[in-house]
């Protein structure tokens, strides 16, 4: 999920160096260098690396975070991101924002929530009501077993955006992890209403199911989750489980297999 949402709030950089680079060679340059570092990050690195020694500025640093980030070096990326955000690349509120929810979910890449924490405060510091930013910090403290926390936050999202199915599956496991069952089952009930067949929703409410008792409904959910999801985690994870609840009991009026004959005496 971090990974899927740093690319998706890097697409708003262009805006910033467009921003932020006056000179059109300066601009052309960074959109180069962004195009490289989905390429290979190792010669995007460079690249950034040489223009940054040129006199490049923020927007060589930034695209050095971006090839970092291709490179899986995600701490060394975030360190870059942080600095960039609070000083230098953009005086823009709203893109100081999204660079600090790129270092926030670089983070994050990095196993490190507590950094990701400060980050996506830092930035609903300047946009308190950004619900994709509250569902990341959300996580962040997920990842801390920080639930009632992570509670608060997509809470906090939903109402910003209640037709958001995504965050009441995450609000779903964060109250199922807290115990707090019906709040949980309602939460998933919500969610495949809003989005029948939600594969993620599916797996969660299949889970419950099972700790009810309610095998066969579990079975029912994840065969779905299999079936329509099939080569993604949540369709892993539902095969997974799958296998280890019992067999499905065999239909009703099934013969059983005839025993062998016995060997006839010589």
């Amino acid at each position: 999920m971090a990974i899927r949402r740093f690319l998706f709030v890097i697409a708003m950089l262009p805006i910033v160096a467009h921003a932020a680079t006056a000179p059109p060679s300066g601009r052309a340059q960074y959109d180069h260098c962004l195009a490289r570092a989905a390429i290979n990050g190792n010669d995007a690195l460079r690249e950034a690396t040489l223009w940054q020694q040129s006199g490049g500025g923020p927007a060589s640093d930034h695209c050095m975070a971006v090839a970092l980030v291709s490179l899986h070096r995600y701490g060394e990326a975030a360190v870059k991101l942080d600095a960039l955000a609070r000083g230098g690349f953009t005086n823009d509120p709203s893109m100081r924002t999204e660079l600090f929810d790129q270092a926030g979910n670089a983070w994050l890449l990095a196993n490190n929530p507590d950094n990701a924490v400060g980050s996506f405060t830092a930035a609903l510091a300047l946009d308190p009501s950004d619900a994709d930013i509250l569902a990341d910090r959300a996580r962040a403290n997920a990842m801390k077993k920080m639930w009632a926390r992570a509670d608060s936050d997509l809470s906090a999202a939903l109402l910003v955006n209640p037709a958001r199915a995504d965050l009441l599956v995450l609000r779903g496991s964060a109250r199922h992890a807290m115990g707090r069952k019906p709040e949980a089952r309602a939460d998933f009930e919500q969610a495949l209403a809003i989005h029948p067949g939600l594969a993620d929703a599916l797996l969660e409410r299949g889970m419950m199911k099972l700790e009810s008792g309610d095998v066969a409904g579990a079975r029912a959910d994840w065969s779905q989750v299999v079936a329509t999801a099939s080569g993604t985690a949540a369709g892993d994870a539902a095969r997974q489980r799958l296998a280890d609840i019992q067999p499905a009991p065999k239909p009703v009026g099934t013969k059983p297999a005839p025993a062998p004959k016995p060997a006839k005496a010589h």
